[in-house]
């Protein structure tokens, strides 16, 4: 998902948001794994972004800054790092 996000034609779209959207107040997007063939509902991915909130980065609730495993694997990974001109609102 980061190759896509940061690394694909995607990236140009992202750094056009700044044309289009005001700059989003507090946390805007969470990640998670899920078991495969389950998609989640609007409401998961708002529990989890609360959750994000609330506790920080988590195995249940994290961002492209503070990577999580898969469940089953082992290390924590924070070293994907977006390009500057895609990884913020400044």
């Amino acid at each position: 998902m980061f190759d896509y996000v940061y690394k694909s034609m995607h990236r140009e779209i992202l750094i056009k948001r700044r044309n289009w959207f005001e700059r989003p107040k507090g946390l805007y997007q969470v990640l998670w794994w899920i078991p495969a063939g389950h998609i989640p509902s609007a409401q998961d991915g708002l529990d989890r972004l609360e959750l994000l909130k609330e506790l920080g980065p988590t195995p249940q609730a994290f961002n492209f800054k503070t990577l999580f495993p898969q469940p089953g694997e082992d290390e924590k990974s924070d070293s994907m790092s977006p390009e500057k001109s895609c990884s913020g609102w400044d």
